[in-house]
């Protein structure tokens, strides 16, 4: 086990060391291959899915160096800096093409295209790294072509620590500050960082979604405690609030405090959990746990119709559970991952106020499972299968007065389908992806789901992705 070489090497620094001779992230950037003096392989299978080093690379706070820092000690000679000398900036582009199996209705008798060029589709700056002793970060801006702006996208802020503790059993204890719930989580089969690690901005995308599974990122700020011992049990508990990006107070003008005019707040803190136990043996690792939180937001308005920030609030309670396993061989890379995750609704405010809920009570589930298989690092394929069902509500889940695409004509937000996925990746930094998705049923239906002759396998899509990391 890593953390166990601590009793040999008197610090964690020495790790990267010796993972360069038992290593067969963090978001896998060159920074931190930069900063390790390790190739991508060390922390992950295949970028960006982490492996066992890799996430112990994450919970000890992106701290692991390889390179000549400058440092200052205090007379006690306490480490006071310890900047690194090699700036650990990345950056990251995507380039894209997206086929949709049926063009998309503009509202007035015509149709979009249905091809669409992204060049690119995203191009992100990372710091990714550490910033002081037992200090790290990952800060990610992100240009969009879809918004066609540059704003702040997933950010993890974190301080570790360690313990060697009697029976030779380690401790790796820490702080995390991050904008999406799951963004700090060590495995990839929760949202943040889950499969499809890349997906075209230009597909039709369903009406519902749990608030746990990315409806949150980048408006909230969450703090969390997390514990792992003897690198196999881990234990977070944390809490967040609205954070809002490109919000002004209607008053002041300054970007706070929150009004009536901003949409979905959450009322105090809302509460976080997690709790994960992976085993190891051989070239296997295999993980399972829990993980959940509870939001109650109050619906707001905007400057023409506002809320209130206080009174009824609509609650979310999301509770799942995940599993991952690994193989990692010589040549052949196999992991399977998965997640369930169930929402309940209790609609107080929405549907007290006689708008935007049938019910009081709704409730949606998601699961997907996902497998992967790579060869020799350069070669690999993807199958997975999603699918999300709830409760009907033709307020929360309308249907259009004109061909709406994103409506449901029956008042049910199933969604079900398949994905798979050809990669090849010339170099360990360079992946070009094939993805096709195909749905069985979209917004409550397969055939005619938004009551406009719309069936759920004409939003079906092919995506070319070329993806680089520098």
């Amino acid at each position: 086990m890593i953390m166990r070489m601590l009793k040999d090497y008197c610090g964690l620094w020495a790790i990267a060391v010796a993972a360069l001779l038992v290593a067969p992230g963090a978001w896998a950037v060159p920074s931190f291959a930069r900063q390790t003096g390790m190739a991508c392989e060390a922390c992950h299978t295949v970028f960006p899915e982490l492996n066992h080093f890799g996430r112990m690379f994450k919970a000890n706070a992106y701290t692991v160096d390889n390179l000549k820092p400058v440092r200052g000690v205090s007379a006690t000679r306490e480490e006071l800096l310890a900047l690194s000398g090699l700036p650990p900036i990345s950056l990251m582009v995507q380039v894209s093409q997206t086929s949709i199996a049926k063009a998309i209705p503009d509202g007035v008798g015509h149709f979009s295209q249905s091809s669409s060029v992204a060049f690119p589709q995203q191009i992100s700056l990372f710091y990714a790294g550490k910033i002081a002793p037992r200090l790290g970060a990952f800060i990610q801006l992100t240009y969009a072509n879809n918004a066609g702006t540059i704003g702040i996208d997933n950010t993890d802020l974190r301080w570790a620590d360690n313990r060697l503790l009697p029976g030779d059993k380690s401790l790796v204890y820490g702080i995390t500050a991050n904008n999406n719930p799951t963004v700090q989580d060590l495995w990839n089969s929760t949202p943040a960082f889950g499969y499809p690690y890349a997906g075209s901005k230009a597909n039709v995308s369903p009406i519902a979604g749990t608030q746990i599974d990315g409806k949150l990122g980048q408006s909230v700020a969450g703090v969390s405690l997390y514990a792992i011992w003897n690198e196999a049990l881990y234990g977070e508990i944390g809490t967040y609030r609205s954070a809002k990006q490109g919000v002004a107070n209607a008053v002041t003008g300054g970007s706070g405090p929150l009004d009536g005019t901003v949409s979905n707040v959450i009322v105090g803190g809302a509460p976080y959990y997690r709790i994960a136990y992976e085993y190891l043996w051989g070239r296997h690792s295999l993980s399972a746990g829990l993980y959940g939180a509870t939001f109650k937001l109050v619906p707001g308005g905007s400057s023409t119709a506002p809320g209130t920030l206080s009174g009824p609030a609509n609650e979310f309670r999301d509770t799942a559970e995940d599993f991952q396993y690994q193989f990692i061989g010589d040549r052949h890379l196999f992991s399977l991952a998965g997640t369930h995750i169930r929402e309940k609704m209790t609609l107080n405010a929405s549907y007290g106020a006689g708008l935007g809920a049938d019910n009081l009570h709704d409730d949606l589930t998601t699961t997907r499972i996902t497998g992967n298989y790579y060869y020799q690092r350069r070669y690999g394929a993807t199958l997975g299968m999603f699918s999300t069902t709830g409760s009907l509500d033709t307020q929360l889940y309308p249907a259009g007065a004109s061909p709406g695409v994103v409506t449901s004509a029956s008042g049910l937000p199933d969604t079900k389908g398949w994905m798979a996925e050809l990669n090849y990746m010339p170099w360990l930094n360079t992946r070009i992806t094939l993805q096709d998705t195909q749905y069985t049923k979209f917004n409550g239906g397969g055939d005619n789901y938004d009551g406009f002759g719309r069936n759920a396998g004409d939003n079906n899509s092919l995506y070319l992705l070329v993806w680089f990391n520098y």
